[in-house]
């Protein structure tokens, strides 16, 4: 580590809100193959909350003390031996190290070059903040799990999410017929970003007007009112159940067996030629990231409070450096 000090926040112990403070720390320097990233804006995700509070990835980053924080987008300060696929000066963006710590709330980070790609060059460092779990959450699901094709027929949990609002986009770029979940006042929205249909969750069950799906991504889960067991009545025999995030209960399994479909859990990884592929959908207009509210690095809490809350639209951002 470095002498030279950053600004971070840190939790020291599992908590509420009030765990996570702003402290200097030793900036990282980057290893042979890493970049040491400037980060100009970091992603707040629910896994941040939920691992603040001991859930989510807490299991892998271990005890406290430690910093949240995986979305990133930022200027590259430096790059380590080897590296030859990014230089200083280049606007870079991504998901570095998830699920293991990545340490985005802070200044500087330090990860494998290639776990980076150029941000869109068509948004400030917020607006590419807010891509890279949550789209890679998307694409990955849709891409590489489901290998979602053009005429197919999808349901989304969840649309007007930070991952649901990504996944809609997607699916409607790959030619899928797109149904969402979401409240009324989000449907005119995500009628613009693609959805084909719309189910207002809060006055009608997706079960008595969804059928003939070939895949359902659960971005809600298995917990209250078992999205993911009503969801799977709603696809033709062989249909896949991705869920996310709380993956698939040997119950689920039994359940989907006994229905002839197929189920899947998922979890997202790092993905730089992934991210490039995002950005170009970005720059040339088929993608848009929504951001709900940007907060200063220090407001940290407040922004976690923010999204705890539930039922944002898109994603919340902190501003790090300028």
């Amino acid at each position: 580590m470095s002498a030279s000090p950053m600004r971070a926040v840190v939790q020291h112990g599992f908590g509420g809100q009030d765990v996570l403070r702003l402290e200097r720390v030793p900036r990282p320097e980057p290893l042979p193959t890493e970049v040491l990233v400037r980060v100009h804006a970091a992603g707040v995700n629910p896994v941040d909350w939920k691992t603040r509070s001991g859930g989510g990835m807490a299991g892998v980053l271990g005890e406290p003390p430690f910093i949240l924080g995986w979305d990133v987008s930022g200027v590259v300060e430096q790059v380590g031996f080897g590296v030859t696929t990014l230089a200083p000066g280049d606007g870079v963006y991504g998901m570095p190290w998830f699920p293991r710590a990545a340490g985005g709330y802070a200044e500087y980070v330090t990860a494998p070059a290639r776990q980076f790609a150029r941000k869109p060059s068509s948004v400030s460092h917020e607006q590419a903040a807010a891509v890279p779990l949550a789209a890679l959450t998307a694409w990955q699901a849709l891409v590489d799990t489901a290998d979602l094709q053009p005429g197919q027929r999808v349901l989304i949990h969840a649309a007007a999410g930070g991952v649901g609002h990504f996944a809609v986009q997607f699916a409607k770029h790959l030619g899928a017929h797109v149904i969402g979940t979401a409240s009324a006042k989000r449907h005119d929205w995500l009628t613009k970003l693609g959805a084909d249909e719309l189910v207002d969750y809060t006055t009608t069950r997706f079960e008595e007007v969804v059928q003939d799906m070939d895949l359902v991504i659960d971005l809600i889960g298995d917990g209250q009112d078992s999205t993911s067991t009503r969801s799977l009545r709603v696809l033709h025999p062989g249909g896949l159940l991705v869920a996310i995030p709380s993956g698939v209960s040997p119950e689920l399994h039994q359940a989907a067996q006994a229905l002839g479909v197929r189920t899947s859990p998922f979890l997202v990884e790092p993905d730089g030629p992934a991210l490039t592929t995002i950005a170009d959908l970005i720059d040339t207009g088929a993608v848009a990231a929504e951001v709900a509210e940007v907060f200063p690095l220090e407001q940290a809490a407040q922004a976690h409070a923010r999204g705890e809350n539930g039922h944002t639209r898109g994603k919340l951002v902190l501003s790090v450096t300028g």
